[in-house]
Parts: C-alpha cells; structure tokens; sequence
C-alpha cells in the first residue's frame, strides 16, 4: 500500500508549471503526445492481427517484442499528458523503467534475428527459385506423362508383336499348304475329266450325283476359291509383316532400316482411316518415295511419329469434310513424299489438303498438352513427343509449314547417322541380333 501510495502520489510539482500555463504550450504538448498515444496503440494491433492471420511467419516472437515496446512508448506519451496536471513522476519512471526494460530485450532479440534475416534470400532469389521450381514441375509432368504415354506405346508393341507372332504361324502354315491343295484340287479334276472320257457312260448313281454337285460348275469355280483363298493369304501375311515392322519389338535399340518400311507399314495399319465411310470419301494417297539409303533410328520411335502426324491428317481431313462448303470436286488427299538432300540427310514431308493451322496455333503446336480437337479426342502429346523423338533422340529437325485454306506440311529431316560413332556389329548371331555403339 505504501508503494502504490507512493507511485500515485502528486507531492511534487506539476508538469504544467514548466510550461507556466501557456495555453497554447500546454494543448500543442496534449495533442501531440495523444495522438502520438493512439498510433503508438494501434501499431501493436495491426502487429498481432497480421502474426494471427499469418501463422507461418518465421520470427514471429520479434513481432510481440515490438509490439510491446512500441506499447510500453505510447503509455510513455500518455503519462505525459496525465503529469501536465497530476504530479505522479514516480508512476511515470515506473513506466520508463519498465519502456527501458523492454527496448533492451528488444535490441538483444534483433541481435540474434539479424545474422538469420541477413542470410534470407533476396525477392530476386526467390523470383528465380520459383521460375526454376516451376519450369522442373513443368519437366516433370512433361516427363511423366511421356513416361505414361512410351508405357501405352511399349504395351501396344508387345500386344502387337505378340498377336503378330500367333497369328504368323497358322498363316504360314495355311499359305505353305494352300499351293499344294490348289494343285492337289487341279490334279483331281483332271484325273475325274480322265475318268469321264474313258468311261462315256457311268452308272445311273453317278450321273445323278454329278447333277447334284453339279460338277461342271465345281470345276470352273474350285480353282476360283482356291485363288481367293491364296489372295487372302498374302494379304494377312502382308498385314501380320506391317505389324511387326511397326511395333519393331525385337528393334528396341539403333538399327539401319529401311524407312520406307516403317512409312508402309503404319499406312497399312491406317488404312480402314483411307476408305470411304458414310459423307467421308476416300482418301487419296500419293507416296512419292526416294532413293533413300537406310537409317540409323530407334525405328519403332520413328513409326510412332509416323502414325502421329497421318492421324493428324487425317483428322483434319475427316473435319473438313464435315463442312458443307467444300466443293464437289474436292478430293480429300495426303502426299507422302521421301528425298535424300545429300549423303548425310533426308528429309520427309507428310502433306495433307485439309483446312490448316492458323499462325497463333503453330507457335505451340509442339507443347505438351495443347490441342485443338475436342475433349476427349487429343491428349496433345502426340506432337510433342514426336518432336522429342525426332529432335532429341535423332537430332533431326521437325517443323510444321502451314497456311489457313492450302492445307498442312510436317518436314521431318533426319540424320543418316545420328550418332558419328555408331558401327553396326559384323557378326550376326541371329535374324534380329543388336548394334551397338562403339
């Protein structure tokens, strides 16, 4: 009690005496040290609101030191308003005291904070830190989904090169036996013709039989089936060797192929996308194939940029004629055209007559994920990994030539040897052994 008496004791003189009661002294003091009070309170507010909205600020105990400092200030000019009229000095050196106490333990805390403020990257820092965080998020979904994309496309070759070799075998079977019965079949009608002439009139039972069968129409028409048969044959023969020359299953590494194969084979596997469905007509294709020599190339890759770009084509060839404002003599037509433009590369140009590509499109046309087509029907990386094929993995050129109204040109220039120090190996010790680099 005798302390609070003492802390709230006015047996001294009041501050206004030193300013003699000047009125204009003493309110120009009230005022500014009120309105030095209520800033000095609402600083420590504004303090504590942005620590509790901002829960994962680092430091944050330096924000409560300043607030309270700050705060113990503001109490500091309003003592000294209350002491113009009340002589409470040692209240008032209390609270100095106590304003003392909290600025030294302020100091201390900032120096302990500055060391670690000091080493805090700068906003430039950050800014190239975020850039960088974002172009390896963009890699990485990049490199996923063509990681996704390789998974679907390694996945189909082996179904396809599995369903290739099954169906091989029976085919070969089929096709090595098919000669033999066609002459087997042709040797019995002789040998029946011989029957006839040298025995004119059989038995009631035979003629009657011969009349069933009709035999004079067997015999013309046997041979027919058996050519059909033999025609089908090469046909499958021919799709089962397109399957495997595109899936290129047992061709995972760098081989010199024949390009123009892995061209026919991906046509052949498009060729339903050829024909005339509904108010789609046929597609014309005109192949216009060059002396090329053969190509070092992951050839399965290759193919896939094959059936990436004729898909395109033919999308956009498939949307035009969806239009009613085509001419009629309008012929929905792809151009394949192959040359050597010297001894160390050649060039591929696929070339359709669809609508083409607007400028602003072409600009992006190789990013990952961008597509014109409606959802569901593009993913948009079938051109972006086709240019990852073409320019990383055969540091080739693919480029994209185009005019609103004219149609679509995909240039495809490809190195004869993609890698100077790549030899093929001498030995064989099989049909599909591996090259390696040397």
């Amino acid at each position: 009690m005798n302390i609070l008496h003492s802390l709230f004791s006015e047996s001294f003189v009041p501050h206004g005496h030193c300013y003699l009661w000047k009125p204009e002294l003493v309110w120009l003091n009230v005022i500014s040290d009120s309105v030095i009070f209520f800033a000095y309170f609402f600083i420590p507010l504004q303090l504590l609101y942005i620590v509790r909205k901002r829960g994962d600020l680092p430091f944050n105990w330096i924000f409560f030191l300043f607030g309270s400092f700050i705060l113990a200030c503001g109490t500091g000019h309003l003592m000294d308003v209350w002491t113009l009229w009340h002589p409470t000095y040692w209240l008032s050196s209390l609270i100095k005291a106590i304003t003392a106490i909290v600025s030294v333990a302020t100091v201390m805390g900032l120096m302990i904070l500055v060391p670690k403020l000091l080493i805090l990257p700068r906003p430039s820092e950050l800014q190239q830190a975020k850039e960088a965080a974002e172009i390896a998020l963009a890699n990485f979904q990049k490199s996923q989904n063509q990681l996704i994309q390789s998974e679907k496309m390694s996945s189909l070759g082996q179904l396809v090169a599995g369903v290739a070799h099954e169906i091989n075998n029976p085919v070969n079977f089929i096709y090595g036996n098919i000669s033999h019965v066609n002459s087997y079949a042709q040797e019995l009608l002789n040998l029946v013709d011989l029957y006839r002439k040298q025995y004119p009139d059989p038995a009631a039972d035979i003629l009657n039989y011969v009349e069933d069968v009709d035999f004079d129409f067997l015999k013309v028409d046997l041979p027919k089936v058996l050519a059909s048969m033999q025609i089908g044959v090469d046909r499958i023969r021919q799709i089962v060797l397109s399957l495997r020359n595109f899936s290129r299953l047992d061709q995972t590494e760098m081989k010199a192929v024949d390009i123009h194969e892995g061209l026919d084979s991906t046509i052949l596997i498009l060729q339903n996308r050829f024909k005339q469905t509904g108010n789609y007509p046929n597609v014309q294709l005109i192949k216009q194939y060059g002396s090329l020599p053969k190509l070092e190339c992951y050839a399965g890759q290759l193919n896939q940029v094959f059936m990436n770009i004729l898909s395109n084509a033919l999308d956009a060839l498939e949307e035009q004629c969806q239009t009613n404002q085509l001419p009629a003599s309008f012929i929905p037509t792809i151009q394949i055209r192959t040359e050597a433009l010297d001894s160390e590369k050649v060039l591929i140009v696929i070339k359709d007559n669809g609508a083409g590509i607007p400028i602003t499109v072409q600009s992006r046309l190789f990013d990952p994920f961008f597509t014109t087509k409606p959802v569901g029907k593009g993913t948009g990386l079938g051109l972006s990994i086709s240019y990852e094929i073409v320019v990383d993995k055969h540091k080739g050129t693919l480029s994209c030539v185009s005019e609103v109204g004219k149609g679509t040109e995909f240039h495809i220039q490809l190195p004869v040897r993609a890698f100077h120090g790549w030899v093929p190996e001498t030995s064989r010790t099989s049909e599909f052994s591996r090259l390696s680099f040397v």
